[in-house]
C-alpha cells in the first residue's frame, strides 16, 4: 500500500529510515573505501619518513662513534678516514650478499 504522509503516523519515520539506508550504502561503496586508502597514504607516508630518519641518526651514530672509538688508537684525522674505509666495506660486503640473494637457483642460466 502507498504511504500517505497525512494519514500515515509513521510515514515519517519509514522515510527517514530509507534515506538513512540509502546515504549509508552509498558511503559504504564509495566514501569508506576512499578514507581507508587516504589513511594507508599517510600513515605510509609518516613511517617511512620516521624509518628514513632513524636510518640516518643510526648511520650517524655509527660512523661518530667509530670515529670516538678510533681516536683512542690514531689520531682524528686518520680515525675519520678509517672509520669512512671501515663502514664502506661493510656496507660493500652486504651489498654483494644482497644482490647474490635477489635471483633464486631457478632463474640462473
Amino acid at each position: 500500500m502507498v504511504s500517505n504522509p497525512l494519514t500515515d503516523p509513521e510515514w515519517a519515520d519509514r522515510t527517514v529510515d530509507f534515506i538513512d539506508r540509502v546515504v549509508g550504502t552509498v558511503r559504504k561503496y564509495t566514501t569508506q573505501p576512499l578514507v581507508t586508502t587516504a589513511r594507508g597514504i599517510v600513515f605510509g607516508l609518516l613511517a617511512s619518513f620516521g624509518i628514513i630518519t632513524g636510518l640516518v641518526l643510526l648511520l650517524i651514530g655509527l660512523v661518530r662513534g667509530l670515529q670516538a672509538a678510533l681516536d683512542a688508537v690514531v689520531s682524528h684525522e686518520v680515525s675519520v678516514w678509517l672509520s669512512y674505509f671501515i663502514l664502506s666495506a661493510l656496507f660493500l660486503v652486504i651489498g654483494i650478499v644482497l644482490m647474490r640473494k635477489r635471483y633464486t637457483p631457478k632463474e640462473d642460466l
